[in-house]
C-alpha cells in the first residue's frame, strides 16, 4: 500500500512537471531516479551522434545513452568518484585524438554542427567516472591464469588454434521488466554443472532456435566467438558456465562442453560482411529462401521496399552483438539462417556475405599484451552486466509517454 501511494505521488509529480514546463527547451523529457534529461540535452545528443555518423535510430540511441550515463554518474557518485577538470580534459583530448583532431579542432567542428561544448564535456565526464568505477569495483577481482593466456595465444592463430564446444541459453530482454526478470533467472542458472541439466533447461526456457537441441552449438573456432563471451570461456572448465552476458534484447549464458587445440594455423576474422533482410510482418519467406544463392540476391527481394527492410554492412568483429556474432560464426560465405519466430512476426533472414581475415605471421606472442587484453575484455563484460543491473533496478520515466 505504501509503495502504491508513493508511485501515485511520483507519477502525479511527473505530470505536474511536464505541464508546468512543457514549453521550455529545458523541461525534462526523461526521469532516471532523481536525475533528469532535458529536451535540450536530448536534442544536443542527437546532433552530436549525427556528427559522429551514428547509424540506426539516432533519437532512440541518444535516449538510451543519456539514460545509461545518468546511471553511471550516479553509481560513481555513490562510490565517491567525481569527474575532475583534469580527468575530463584528458578524456576530451583522448576522444579528439581518436578522431584525428586536437581539442580546439574538435570543439570547432562541434560548434559548426550546433553542438555545445558542455554536451561533449558531459559525454566525456560520464565515461571517465564510469571507467574509474569499473576499475575500482572489478579490477582487483580479476585474475588471468597462465592457462587462459595460453588458450588466447592459440586462438590468435600464432601457434595453431583452439576450438570450443558450447551450449547456450538465451533469455529475452526486450524491455526493462523483461531484462530484470531474465537477469535474475540467468544468475540462478550459472551454477549448473551437468550437461544434461543445462540441455533440459535450455529446452524449457531458452528463446534461441537452438532450444530444440538443448542449446547445443557445433564446434566453433575460439577466435570467432564474440569477445565478451570469449573472455569468460577462456577461464572455464568443461561443465562450467559463464556469468550472464547482455546481448541485443537478450541475456545469455553459455556452458563449455569441450575445448581442444587444433594443429593448423587459423585465419583471424577482423570484420564480417553480413546482411539482414526483414520482410513485412506475416510475409511468406519461402520464395525468398528458395531463390537465395548469394547476398546480392537480397537486393532484388528488397527492391521497392522501405530501406530499413535490408541491412548490409562490413562490421568489426568487436562491434557485432554477441548473439549475432555466434550465429554468423556458424555460417559459411553466402549461407543464411532464419531468425525469430513466425508466431511473433519477427522472422528475418541473416546471411553471411564474407569475412575479412588476417593470417597470423608467426610473430612472437606477447603474453603480457594478451593478459591485458583478457583483463580488459573481462572488465567490459562485468561492466556491461553491472550497467544492466543498474538499469533494471532504476525508476525510468519518459515524460509524456
Amino acid at each position: 500500500m505504501i509503495w502504491r501511494t508513493f508511485l501515485q505521488v511520483f507519477v502525479a509529480l511527473v505530470v505536474l512537471v511536464a505541464a508546468v514546463s512543457a514549453q521550455s527547451p529545458f523541461s525534462p523529457v526523461i526521469l532516471v531516479d532523481d536525475a533528469t534529461v532535458t529536451e535540450y540535452e536530448l536534442t544536443q545528443r542527437i546532433r552530436f551522434l549525427e556528427l559522429l555518423g551514428q547509424p540506426g535510430d539516432i533519437a532512440e540511441e541518444a535516449e538510451n545513452r543519456l539514460i545509461e550515463e545518468r546511471l553511471q554518474v550516479a553509481a560513481a557518485r555513490d562510490a565517491g568518484i567525481e569527474a575532475t577538470e583534469d580527468l575530463v580534459g584528458a578524456g576530451v583530448d583522448e576522444f579528439a585524438a581518436r578522431l584525428q583532431l586536437d581539442r580546439a579542432g574538435l570543439v570547432a567542428a562541434l560548434n559548426r554542427g550546433g553542438v555545445d561544448v558542455e554536451t561533449l564535456r558531459d559525454f566525456v565526464a560520464a565515461g571517465v567516472v564510469w571507467r574509474e568505477l569499473v576499475q575500482s569495483r572489478f579490477g582487483p577481482t580479476i585474475r588471468i591464469s597462465e592457462e587462459e593466456i595460453e588458450r588466447a595465444a592459440l586462438a590468435t592463430g600464432q601457434s595453431g588454434g583452439v576450438r570450443v564446444l558450447l551450449s547456450e541459453i538465451i533469455l529475452p530482454a526486450r524491455n526493462p521488466e523483461e531484462l530484470a526478470a531474465s537477469q535474475a533467472r540467468a544468475r540462478s542458472l550459472t551454477g549448473i554443472r551437468s550437461f544434461s541439466e543445462f540441455a533440459e533447461t535450455a529446452r524449457r526456457v531458452s528463446a534461441s532456435a537452438t532450444r530444440n537441441r538443448g542449446g547445443r552449438l557445433d564446434w566453433l573456432p575460439l577466435q570467432s566467438v564474440p569477445e565478451q563471451v570469449r573472455a569468460q570461456v577462456l577461464g572455464l572448465k568443461p561443465g562450467e558456465t559463464t556469468e550472464p552476458i547482455r546481448a541485443q534484447n537478450a541475456v545469455a549464458i553459455f556452458q563449455l562442453r569441450a575445448i581442444e587445440e587444433v594443429g593448423t594455423t587459423e585465419a583471424q576474422d577482423l570484420a564480417i560482411d553480413y546482411a539482414i533482410y526483414r520482410p513485412a510482418t506475416g510475409a511468406d519467406l519461402s520464395a525468398t529462401v528458395n531463390g537465395l544463392d548469394v547476398c546480392d540476391d537480397l537486393y532484388g527481394f528488397a527492391k521497392g521496399q522501405p530501406e530499413e527492410r535490408l541491412f548490409r554492412d562490413t562490421v568489426a568483429m568487436s562491434d557485432i552483438p554477441a548473439d549475432l556474432a555466434l550465429e554468423l560464426a556458424r555460417l559459411d560465405d553466402n549461407e543464411f539462417l532464419l531468425r525469430g519466430s513466425p508466431d511473433d512476426g519477427a522472422r528475418s533472414i541473416l546471411m553471411l556475405c564474407g569475412r575479412v581475415r588476417d593470417i597470423a605471421d608467426g610473430a612472437e606472442v606477447d603474453r603480457g599484451q594478451i593478459a591485458n587484453q583478457l583483463r580488459n575484455q573481462r572488465l567490459t563484460s562485468l561492466a556491461s552486466e553491472f550497467l544492466a543491473e543498474l538499469e533494471a533496478n532504476a525508476q525510468i520515466v519518459r515524460v509524456g509517454q
